[in-house]
């Protein structure tokens, strides 16, 4: 709905839920809906948590000013505080592997974020690392929100992602799918899903393997775990495959209209299984799950060389 804001802060959240029709086309009788998180200003499911991180240490007085923010990111959160920061005037400096896609370290630098830059063949965990040690160099610098141990993380999911889907589905839905990253969008909203009267089954999507292509996402057993995961809050785990997650990305832009990146094709795989599933055992089902972001900001390299192994 159209509506008058004084900020960008304030675009945040309500986003769209869209019925998949075709790539469901195996399961007519379950509903399937992708959340559409690229609706948010930021282009992506992170901006909920960096802005609520954010607010709630400025509010707290954590990040005052003279301080600069810093975390480490693999590219959307980075994004987020990049946007936020421009808009709350709160100074920004991200440290992420070098092999990030170029069009995320372009939209953070647009908005006059530093970037320090990890080494790639250490991952989002190798990331991690490089921004404790330069906060234990010189912590009277810098706030660090720490986006894998910061309970605002999942809160923000918690009061807003699922409220949101409760709000337009409400007693139809059965199962909810999201990837685990930082793991804040499983976090919450399983919390909060898991607090309606009728039972909804949260599945988490995570790689199939320690080497993969779905940036954004952790094998959880072989990656640093962050704070905040609870693997009690989920009711199953849904490993995806590299190749599976990219060709679904490809499917939903032809057949949907959806371009959206490896992560969201990986959720909307586990979805559509999930639908089917249900279909061949003549079970009602609602699937909604989460599309975290846009495709173009994989648009360097331009295609994915699917004969490279994992």
């Amino acid at each position: 709905m159209s509506r008058r804001i004084e900020s960008v802060t304030e675009a945040v959240g309500d986003t769209p839920l869209l019925r998949l029709r075709v790539v469901t086309k195996n399961a007519p009788d379950v509903s399937v809906y992708a959340k559409l998180e690229f609706a948010n200003p930021g282009g992506s499911v992170k901006d909920r948590a960096a802005l609520r991180m954010m607010k709630s240490a400025i509010l707290e007085g954590k990040l005052a000013p003279g301080k600069r923010l810093i975390d480490s990111t693999s590219g959307n959160t980075g994004v987020a505080y990049s946007i936020f920061g421009a808009a709350l005037g709160v100074p920004v400096t991200l440290v992420m592997p070098s092999n990030v896609s170029q069009a995320r370290k372009d939209i953070a630098k647009a908005f006059g974020t530093e970037i320090i830059f990890s080494d790639p063949l250490e991952g989002s965990d190798g990331a991690i690392r490089h921004a404790q040690k330069i906060v234990e160099e010189s912590p009277e610098r810098w706030f660090y929100p720490d986006q894998y141990s910061n309970p605002n993380n999942p809160l923000a999911h918690y009061h807003g992602t699922g409220c949101e889907i409760l709000r337009d589905v409400g007693d139809r839905i059965t199962h909810f799918v999201a990837g685990l990253g930082t793991s804040g969008t499983m976090m919450g909203t399983a919390r909060r899903l898991h607090e309606h009267h009728r039972p909804i089954r949260c599945v988490a999507v995570e790689p199939d393997s320690p080497l993969h292509g779905l940036e954004g996402l952790k094998h959880m057993a072989s990656s640093l775990v962050p704070a905040i995961y609870d693997p009690k809050m989920h009711d199953e785990v849904f490993a995806v495959s590299t190749e599976q997650g990219w060709d679904m990305s490809d499917e939903l832009a032809r057949a949907e209209g959806l371009h959206v990146g490896h992560s969201s094709g990986a959720n909307i795989f586990a979805a559509v299984k999930i639908a089917e599933r249900l279909q061949n055992e003549g079970k009602p089902g609602c699937v909604v799950a989460i599309v975290a972001d846009r495709g173009d900001r994989y648009f360097s390299p331009l295609k994915w060389e699917k004969r490279y192994v994992w």
